[in-house]
Parts: C-alpha cells; structure tokens; sequence
C-alpha cells in the first residue's frame, strides 16, 4: 500500500506503507473518499507534526469508507459497512501527528466504537459527500458558537471549505442577512449560489461601508457601530480582528475559527466601548452525528461545493491544487469508490 506522509519542511511523499495488525478492539476501514484540508496544508508548511523528532506525519483525517476487518472486542459494527471516520474521537490522532493518516488505502482506527469514532453513512449518500462531514461538522461548530438565530446580521470572512461550510448552515438555520468576503471571484460565486445576501472582495470595497448600508447602523457610547450582530473569521488574515473591533456595535460577536501562527495585535481599547465577544471555536466536540443526519437533504448542496476529484496516485497535485483559491474541496477518491 501507500501512505501520504510528510518527511519535513515543504516535503510531502507519497511512501510505500504497511498498515499494523488490526487488534481486537480495533476496525480496518479501505478508504473510498478523502478530503484534503487547509491544515494539512499547514502542517506541510511547518514540517509536520511528528510524535517524536525525525518522525513522519501521516496525513489525512477526512475519510469515509468501507469496514473492511472488525476485531472480536467491537460491536454494532460490520464488514461492508458504509462508515465516517470521525478522527477526533480516536486514540491515535489520526491525521494529526498520531500514527496513522487517511490518505491511505486501508486505515487502522484504534479502539473502534460505533457512534463516537465510526459513524453509519445514511442510506442514498455517497462517499464524497459522506467525506465532507468533517469540515461541515468543523463549519457547523464555528457556527454554533456564534449562537446566531433567524433574524441576526452575520460577516463571514472567507470562503474556503469551511467557510462556504459556515454559509451552508447559516442559511439552513433561516439566517438570511449573511455577507461573505473573500479575495477570489470562484469562491464568491460559491457563496453566491448558496444564497447569501452579498458577497464581496473586501479588497475591492469599503467594508464598513458596504455593512452600514447592508446590516444597518447602532449608535453606541458617543460612536456608531455596523448592525451586524457576529463576525466569523474563516480566513485568517491579520488585519481582520483589528477591522471587526474598530466597526462592531454594541454586544457585536466575533468567532476566530482560522489558525493563526503569530501573533497580532488589535485595539483592545475601542472594545471598552462596544463590550463586545471575541472567542474561538476548534474542531467539532458534537456536531457530527447532526451533520451526518442533515446530509441526505443537503447533498445536493454539499456536493456543489466539491472543486476538485482526482484519484489517490495523483494525491500530490491535489495538494498543489488544493493550495489556489480557485479551489474549494479537494476529493481524493481511491479504486473502485
């Protein structure tokens, strides 16, 4: 078999592999689809996760597949079974600097249980859309820690996977007055056809402007703040925290769910005045099991936002495809999916 594995800065290979005996407690899952992620792309950069100096990073934590081998400790689980790999509640880290990584073509989930680290796909979804829950379930946390309801004004920076994910579940939840903002045209398209109420190049217009005249205006202790009641910060960029502080009005929310690496400064001072809420959201501590039951009426809609399906030998280029803003997820699909 093969394994995508990071060696160290900017050194990503696709290596021979062998995958570990299963144990009785453990399931084997052949790979059928697996997404690639902005934090695989970040971890590329930094060299990788290793659990001990001069390891490799195994990547690859967006899969589903098929139960290929169950060990005799597990049950409710079967050989054939249609699954999600749910990696954030497996021992093994998987695609995040524990042993094993998805991008592979049979994957070693340790310590298997069904409901927490392996999910049922329902009936009539399949294994990309099936793939997607994981960045969906990353968007939806993002979303709920926003505690956004029909009726509240929402700024979403960024339309990556996860950010048009964000977008996805505002507008299922009824939250129609939604703005998204990102530096490439394909993406704003995908935010347009999701339904957004605009979508702009915050590069290319006045931003503060452009909320006051869409979200309305707050006046707030001697100032005058945009109505937008909360803030999603999908993208990243560092400018981005100081622009928020300097326009939110009264009790505003912002919600950081992109990875910074230094960091920033911002007006901690104009917040006196706004009193507003700056927290973060990481990974998905519940929300699978409801975006796993939300996908056999949005599938249609998960799948628009798949830029790209290539076959797993060709894993490299998607990572070099995956890293250009025309793109929004990335599918690496493996023989006979």
């Amino acid at each position: 078999m093969k394994r995508l594995n990071i060696h160290g800065v900017g050194d990503v290979r696709l290596d021979t592999y062998e995958r570990p005996e299963a144990g009785p407690n453990d399931v084997v899952v052949r790979m059928k689809s697996v997404g690639i992620c902005g934090s695989d792309l970040s971890y590329i950069k930094i060299g990788g996760m290793p659990a001990e100096p001069g390891g490799q990073t195994a990547l690859g934590h967006e899969g589903a597949g098929e139960v290929l081998q169950v060990g005799s400790g597990v049950s409710g689980i079967a050989v054939g079974d249609a699954v999600i790999v749910n990696p954030m509640m497996t021992p093994n880290n998987i695609g995040s600097g524990g042993p094993e990584g998805a991008f592979t073509e049979e994957l070693l989930v340790r310590e298997a249980e069904l409901g927490t680290s392996i999910l049922p796909i329902p009936e009539g979804v399949d294994f990309d859309v099936a793939a997607m829950c994981e960045p969906l379930a990353v968007a939806m946390h993002g979303v709920n820690r926003a505690e956004v309801k029909p009726g509240d004004k929402v700024v979403v920076f960024g339309c990556g996977p996860i950010g048009l994910g964000m977008l996805l579940w505002l507008k299922d939840r009824g939250v129609d007055e939604v703005v998204a903002l990102d530096l490439s045209e394909e993406r704003l398209e995908r935010a347009r056809a999701i339904g957004v109420q605009a979508a702009l190049d915050p590069s290319k217009v006045d931003l503060r402007a452009e909320l006051a005249r869409l979200h309305g205006e707050v006046p707030s202790f001697n100032r005058v703040g945009v109505g937008t009641d909360a803030f999603i910060d999908a993208a990243g960029a560092p400018h981005i925290l100081t622009q928020v502080v300097m326009m939110a009005k009264f009790h505003a929310r912002l919600v950081i769910t992109a990875a910074y690496m230094k960091p920033i400064e911002f007006p901690i001072g104009r917040m006196l005045t706004s009193e507003m809420t700056i927290t973060t959201a990481v990974g998905y501590p519940t929300e699978m099991p409801e975006v796993i039951a939300a996908m056999p009426r949005l599938k249609n809609q998960i799948a628009a936002m798949i830029s790209h399906k290539l076959p797993f030998y060709d894993v490299l280029h998607g990572l070099e495809i995956a890293a250009t803003p025309q793109s929004a997820k990335v599918m690496i699909q493996f023989e006979d999916a």
